[in-house]
């Protein structure tokens, strides 16, 4: 077990987030919330707290153990800093030991890199064949870039959905055009593709494996069948076999029963959380445990059934959320939000989450993703398809 058509603009902003307390819907095709839709609630902890200057919905509650408070909520809300140019519908960022951000475009199937705020291009990702929901999609890079450079990518080809691995050399300072990309070697595929639910966050874990979130393609059967690739969290060695210790023998199944994995993150204690899109209703995010069976199609949310493990957040409304990209910074976990246009701050107090807070809502489109950066930033990326409004958010600490 471990511990734990036209070509677009994209603009980036970037937002800086200051903490008093330690900082510690299919994909979402629609537009604002409904009025009047109903608030996140939260399942294993209990009692309110203050909403600070976000927005919460329309009444959030507790539903878990008597007894247990909420944890606290970020009491400020982050603050606009600057705006960066030059991506289209990016998906996934990882950044460089010198600080250079490297973002994925999902239909270019491009991998660009940011540097002191400028974009330049490091080429395209040979065999992605992008469509609907599939393209180029989550990186991670290896924890020991610095002798082997090797940068991961999930991304969609023209039989499947798979994961390889290419060198990336040079540097990326101002000014950009010093990466070069190597030729990617797959390491791990057969996860079936449809023009929806085709998952793709994969991030290296403190244990040092790849975790892989996948989405059932709109196969209903598959994320119930062990046997099964869709639907599930994968974890696998770095070079793309099942990772020892795995909860079923010989198999990269580490949790089943996912509807569409978008965001997998650690927090302090090297527990691992992951956000994951309901069909109209229950957006979730999720406390995993190895072997853990999360009830799609069978359930959603948190209905307490025997046999399913519920979810720690649950957004009844998809309108409000449709979360996409996670990352936890000290006791708080940021979720990028599709349909709800915003960023989501959820409170994380050990096994039990908060009432989440909504940030910038409806004010830059769509979030995608949320990365944090060497010198502690989180950067927020908005690809809205749109040229007016793809962003990307930084929210420094």
């Amino acid at each position: 077990m471990p511990p734990a058509g036209p070509t677009l603009s994209l603009s980036a902003l970037t937002l800086s987030l200051s903490l008093t307390l330690g900082l510690s819907g299919c994909t979402g095709n629609g537009g604002p919330p409904a009025p009047g839709s109903t608030g996140p609630t939260v399942s294993g902890a209990t009692g309110t707290s203050a909403p600070g200057t976000g927005t919460q919905g329309t009444g959030p509650s507790g539903t878990g153990t008597s007894g247990t408070s909420a944890a606290p909520l970020p009491p400020r809300a982050p603050e606009l800093r600057s705006r960066i140019e030059g991506l289209t519908i990016p998906w996934s960022t990882v950044f460089l030991p010198d600080g250079t951000a490297v973002i994925s475009e999902r239909d270019s199937a491009l991998l660009k890199s940011v540097n002191d705020g400028r974009v330049s291009t490091i080429g395209p990702v040979p065999g992605v064949v992008p469509g609907g929901e599939g393209g180029l999609l989550g990186l991670a890079l290896s924890p020991d870039f610095a002798s082997d450079h090797y940068l991961y990518a999930y991304f969609t080809a023209a039989e499947d959905n798979r994961i390889a691995r290419m060198r990336l050399e040079g540097t990326g300072t101002a000014g950009g055009g010093g990466l070069r990309l190597g030729a990617p070697e797959v390491i791990f595929s057969g996860m079936s593709k449809a023009s929806t639910h085709n998952g793709g966050r994969i991030r290296l874990g403190p244990d040092g494996f790849l975790y892989v979130g996948t989405g059932d393609s709109q196969r209903r059967e598959q994320p119930q069948d062990r046997n099964a690739l869709g639907g599930k969290i994968l974890r696998l060695t770095r070079d793309g076999a099942p990772a020892p210790g795995n909860p079923f023998p010989n198999s990269p199944v580490y949790s089943l029963g996912h509807r569409n994995v978008q965001g997998l993150a650690w927090d302090s204690q090297g527990r691992l959380w992951a956000s994951e899109f309901g069909p109209d209703v229950n957006d979730e995010l999720n406390l995993i445990q190895p072997g853990g069976n999360y009830g799609w199609p069978e359930v959603t949310g948190a209905p307490h059934r025997d046999g399913f493990i519920d979810a720690k957040v649950v957004w009844p409304s998809t309108a409000e959320s449709s979360p996409s990209g996670l990352e936890i910074v000290g006791s708080t976990a940021y979720l990028g939000a599709l349909r709800g246009q915003r960023i989501w701050a959820v409170p994380l107090d050990g096994e039990n989450a908060g009432i989440p807070v909504g940030y910038f809502t409806r004010q830059f489109g769509r979030i995608r993703n949320v990365a944090v950066a060497p010198n502690g930033d989180l950067w927020a990326l908005s690809n809205n398809q749109n040229p007016d409004s793809a962003l990307i958010l930084r929210l420094p600490r």
